[in-house]
């Protein structure tokens, strides 16, 4: 790709990239209508065809939300640019124009349903186009606008804006040079538990014939009579009636600082009498569902889903909180997810409560619902990331979010570099990175699939060990069965 002012045309108009990196970028384009005004709290709408040739050189607006606390402020990331048009997405090609046909990746980002944004450094998507992929990374709703259960509005409003950037990769992206009929979305922490969601959407189907889901999948949301009490919790905050017209009148600024405010609160009590099964959750916005929609085995999408081995000390490492966690604590951590305490005890001699509370947490909340999902349908693929950051003296070992660096093969990247060190294994990058484009070209990202009644082979990505173990960790995995 040569052209320094690359241009394609979509159904809403002709955009102008920019040459980046040796491939074509195209930013900031808008997938549906500005969610403001009379759109406030509904279902996308296509965003009005323009005239001419719009420009896409520089990064769109990105959904309202508040900055996220320290530490995670300088661990995770995240970025943010005012404006009402944050229904956007970018693109990175090797071959803008129609014809290519080549695989396409849609990149959902994490943040606890609040925060994140693609137009983070970190997610830049040229190293894939720079592999032969067609990478497109999506902003949508969070929080309040995306997620809350509001009466007169459609629930999942974050949701719905993924399925209208699906609808519009699906309508546009031969125009980019990619294929539509073999589309990867791919996403981690929410952007994996709203994959998910999406799987069992059957507005979803067909925008989409692969998809990864990392440190995320098939177990979290709220049911709709918990996430009423918390839209009801956060209109007395307010001090609103609760509907969607009284949320709309409240300036910007004063709703994202209740916002945080409410999520404040959350963290500091997280009471199931009060929260419901947010609190087990550990999230206050999170998609809406009646039941636990795990999808069958004749779902025909291909499946990679995975963790890393230590998820949990993100929250407790960086925080100071490791070395201090109680036995009470571990043990109520157990009783709520009617874990096996002793078996954990039995399978870690010698473990601190910091280690038995991390390996709770870690297989609770992001490896079971992988297990489970690889369970449900054949084929899967599974990974576990294994690779220890020297960050924090070494105990932030094999966090939630650590794979991204490697994923995105970005580890120079400032967004990782607090997170993995300066000194993160290349080779180990450029292994996890081919598997995930891999696995775009063809299902297969080089290890056998997950057969619940064989040897569970998982691949296990570790510095100068990648390999496919049968069953690793089986003895925890045990300790799970029957638990849903």
């Amino acid at each position: 790709m040569t052209d320094a002012s690359p241009q394609c045309t979509t159904r809403q108009g002709a955009v102008r990239g920019r040459a980046e990196h040796g491939v074509a970028a195209f930013l900031g384009v808008p997938y549906a209508a500005a969610p403001f005004g009379p759109l406030r709290f509904a279902a996308p709408v296509p965003a009005e065809p323009w005239t001419g040739v719009r420009d896409a050189t520089a990064y769109g607006p990105t959904a309202p939300k508040a900055p996220y606390t320290p530490p995670f402020d300088t661990l995770i990331p995240d970025t943010s640019m005012p404006g009402e048009e944050c229904l956007n997405l970018n693109i990175w090609t090797p071959e803008p124009g129609p014809g290519a046909r080549l695989p396409v990746m849609v990149w959902l980002h994490g943040g606890a349903f609040t925060n994140g944004s693609a137009n983070a450094s970190g997610y830049r998507g040229h190293t894939f186009a720079r592999d032969g992929v067609v990478f497109v990374g999506v902003n949508y709703r969070l929080g309040t606008d995306g997620f809350m259960h509001l009466p007169g509005a459609p629930d999942n409003r974050g949701l719905l804006d993924q399925i209208a950037a699906l609808t519009w990769v699906r309508d546009n992206i031969a125009a980019f040079g990619g294929d539509p009929d073999r589309v990867t979305v791919f996403g981690e922490s929410a952007g994996g538990v709203a994959i998910g969601q999406l799987l069992a959407e059957p507005r979803a189907r067909g925008l989409f014939r692969r998809a990864v889901l990392q440190s995320g999948a098939c177990h979290h949301f709220i049911r709709p009579d918990t996430a009423r009490r918390i839209g009801e919790r956060f209109a007395r905050q307010l001090g609103v009636a609760y509907t969607a017209e009284a949320f709309a009148a409240v300036p910007l600024d004063q709703l994202i600082a209740g916002q945080a405010g409410l999520r404040a609160d959350f963290a500091g009590r997280p009471d199931p009498a009060v929260w419901g099964e947010a609190a087990l959750n550990g999230m206050v916005f999170e998609p809406v569902a009646e039941e636990l929609r795990l999808p069958g085995p004749q779902l025909g999408i291909d499946l990679l889903a995975g963790s890393n081995r230590e998820e949990n000390r993100l929250y407790m490492v960086p925080a100071g909180r490791f070395d201090t966690i109680s036995e009470r604590r571990v043990e109520r951590g157990a009783e709520a997810f009617g874990a096996d305490l002793d078996g954990y005890r039995a399978a870690r001699p010698g473990a601190t409560p910091g280690e038995l509370l991390d390996a709770l947490v870690t297989d609770w909340f992001w490896r079971l619902p992988a297990v489970r999902l690889a369970e449900a349908v054949p084929g899967t693929h599974l990974y576990e990331f294994a690779w220890r950051s020297p960050r924090f003296d070494g105990e932030l070992g094999a966090c939630h979010a650590l794979e991204l660096g490697f994923v995105f093969d970005l580890l120079d990247d400032g967004d990782y570099v607090p997170m993995t060190g300066e000194k993160a294994p290349r080779e180990l990058a450029r292994t996890v990175h081919a598997a995930w484009v891999a696995f775009a070209e063809t299902g297969d990202p080089g290890w056998p699939a997950y057969d619940p009644a064989g040897e569970r082979t998982t691949m296990v990505f570790d510095e100068g060990a990648c390999r496919p173990e049968a069953d690793p960790r089986r003895a925890e995995r045990e300790l799970w069965d029957g638990v849903r």
